[in-house]
């Protein structure tokens, strides 16, 4: 018996793990996340596919901080398995702390819930106003720029670092936009990009083995005056439903780079927003800020029957 407690925010879902799971073993975060890797993976795919999920699912374990200065940790996966950074599940776990009384807030203010992901600490800023949670602010670990123009599988990428490695590209450089009717056809150049990638220096995170690897490819459209419309399909061909947190981190650094000083107001495909600007400057990168919402959409007990077919799930796609 495995329970949880489900969100969206701007769309994605997040499911988050409260019950029946063993601890994931491990010193901090990114050890939790590498043994989760091996030891826990078919809970991940019990959760994540299809019955119980598909193929966009999304959703963490919550493990012990690294240090009581925080008040959470958090192992994110996917369909795939495990990503270092998820802005969007981050939002939903400061809602989820209020929400649930693991963090004491007032009934109008503003209160701080600090989460430990494998990226770093990170955190959410979780506004109250008559007892009702109205919004999250996500503060990230730094982001920055890694490379710039490169020439891969066909069209020219810039490669930047939001909490996890994502590839740029305006979807006009592939003849398409970010709408509902080209995403077979971006989860197609996502798959190549990403493929062209591996293995490529700017893959490398300078600094922490465990966070290298292209995670997504953001497909943009510039609408002017600080306001773009993204998609960032992550993982296998897994699509972000919100604009996605993280990778909004990393867009705003290669704008901070190109000398952008206001908000980036940041659409997704399915017309949800995020806020974000940049916070502050510091020697690793710049910290960006995004104003989000989670709203919780229900809880579940999931449990497995031995005689079950399909006890890992399966996904289509």
């Amino acid at each position: 018996m495995i329970s949880t407690v489900d969100y969206h925010t701007a769309g994605e879902p997040f499911r988050i793990v409260t019950g029946g799971v063993p601890e994931v073993p491990g010193a901090d975060v990114p050890s939790r996340r590498l043994a989760a890797m091996a030891g826990f993976d078919d809970v991940r795919r019990l959760l994540c596919h299809e019955p119980r999920g598909h193929a966009d699912m999304y959703g963490c374990f919550l493990v012990p901080p690294d240090d009581p200065g925080a008040h959470l940790g958090a192992l994110f996966w996917h369909k795939d398995g495990f990503s270092t950074a998820c802005g969007h599940g981050t939002i939903a776990l400061g809602a989820y702390a209020v929400h649930e009384g693991l963090v004491e807030a007032p009934p109008d203010g503003v209160t701080e819930v600090l989460v430990d992901v494998p990226s770093g600490r990170v955190t959410a800023r979780v506004r109250t106003s008559g007892g009702r949670v109205d919004g999250v602010t996500f503060v990230n670990v730094p982001s920055f720029v890694i490379a710039r123009g490169l020439p891969v599988a066909g069209v020219h990428v810039d490669v930047s670092y939001g909490g996890a490695i994502y590839a740029s590209v305006p979807a006009s450089a592939l003849g398409l936009s970010v709408e509902p009717r080209h995403l077979d056809a971006l989860i197609g150049h996502a798959r190549r990009i990403k493929a062209a990638l591996a293995g490529h220096p700017a893959a490398e995170h300078p600094s922490d083995e465990r966070l290298s690897g292209v995670y997504g490819v953001i497909f943009y459209d510039d609408l002017g005056a600080g306001r773009q419309r993204n998609v960032t399909v992550f993982a296998d061909g897994e699509v972000d439903r919100s604009p996605c947190g993280s990778g909004t981190a990393a867009r705003v650094a290669l704008l901070h780079d190109e000398g952008h000083t206001g908000d980036l107001v940041h659409e997704s495909v399915v017309g949800s927003v995020f806020t974000a600007r940049v916070r502050e400057q510091t020697p690793g990168g710049v910290i960006v800020e995004i104003d989000g919402m989670a709203y919780r959409t229900g809880r579940h007990t999931f449990e497995l029957d031995p005689a079950d077919p399909f006890q890992n799930g399966f996904t289509l796609r």
